[in-house]
């Protein structure tokens, strides 16, 4: 993966679609998209009483930590893990090794009803990313930067 990835508007609403929907099909308390930087990409449910900033820090860590396991076992990559607490279960998934796909669930939801709705979101997701990849790799792509001048940075910096 890129180490910055570059989002347009349109992926990302599709983007946040497919986390809300997610949401809801998995009777979920929480998903959200986090890159392997540990940067939140999109987030939906009851987000308001959660650290999402330290969330996916740590997360990006733990797939890290984990995909460091699975070399030294000589696996690819672990690509789904699920942490089963008391009150909360987090179960994550490595989207197209682009992305991580985090759902917190309590009671409320299983992990099979989890695990069928990830599936089906992890393809929709990694069918956005590969578009994404695509469009961002375009060389008739519309580049923000290269309409930039000399002229339009000093301006900018002289006022």
């Amino acid at each position: 993966m890129n180490p910055q990835m570059v989002m347009y508007e349109e992926e990302f609403n599709q983007i946040q679609a497919v986390v809300e929907r997610l949401v809801k099909e998995a009777n979920a308390k929480v998903v959200f998209i986090v890159d392997k930087n540990g940067q939140l990409i999109a987030a939906a449910g009851d987000t308001e009483n959660l650290d999402t900033t330290s969330l996916a820090s740590l997360t990006a860590g733990n797939i890290a930590a984990t995909g460091g396991m699975a070399r030294l076992l000589r696996e690819n990559e672990f690509a789904t893990q699920y942490h089963e607490g008391e009150k909360a279960n987090i179960h994550i998934q490595l989207v197209g090794n682009r992305v991580i796909l985090v759902v917190i669930f309590d009671a409320r939801s299983s992990l099979g009803l989890v695990r069928l709705r990830v599936r089906r979101a992890s393809d929709e997701l990694n069918a956005i990313f590969e578009a994404l990849l695509t469009k961002v790799q375009s060389p008739d792509r519309n580049d923000v930067l290269t309409e930039i001048t000399d002229a339009d940075i000093d301006n900018l910096f002289n006022d």
